[in-house]
């Protein structure tokens, strides 16, 4: 875990690699769960038997849950005190270079690309790529928005 003290010395950090997460399992049942919050229960995600004559030969985690793993691969990988708060304020470039299947363990690099001044704080720009384990593709490559309010 990389630990800055402040947003100056992350400012400092701009162009560096801030580390990786530990694997996560993405699993069936993280699948299942992740369909009912978001309705998208498409059958290359939760049937097992129909999705083993499909084109991957067996379920996929969704795109998206995939991108929602983000936060928590950077939460893993590094922090900035002396902020009243973090926010995610969006995210830029997205891609799905390769399907998750189900099930694998997958974990997050993240790279500061840059950081500037916002009122009341600073926008930090975070490059990140979910690796798969045992794969040469990436699940998700994104820039990741975060405001942090001082």
């Amino acid at each position: 875990m990389r630990v800055f003290a402040d947003v100056d010395e992350l400012r400092g950090a701009v162009g560096e690699d801030l580390g990786t997460s530990e694997w996560v399992t993405v699993d069936q049942h993280r699948v299942d769960i992740f369909a009912d919050a978001t309705d998208d229960h498409q059958w290359i995600h939760v049937d097992p038997a129909a999705a083993a004559d499909g084109p991957f030969g067996r379920t996929v985690a969704h795109g998206f849950l995939t991108v929602a793993l983000m936060p928590k691969f950077g939460w893993d990988t590094f922090q900035v005190k002396g902020v009243s708060m973090t926010v995610n304020y969006g995210l830029n470039k997205v891609r799905f270079p390769a399907p998750v299947p189900v099930p694998s363990r997958v974990r997050g690099h993240c790279r500061l690309v840059d950081v500037t001044d916002v009122p009341n704080g600073v926008q930090a720009t975070i490059g990140g790529t979910v690796e798969i384990e045992g794969w040469p593709k990436p699940a998700c490559v994104a820039e990741v928005i975060l405001r942090y309010a001082l």
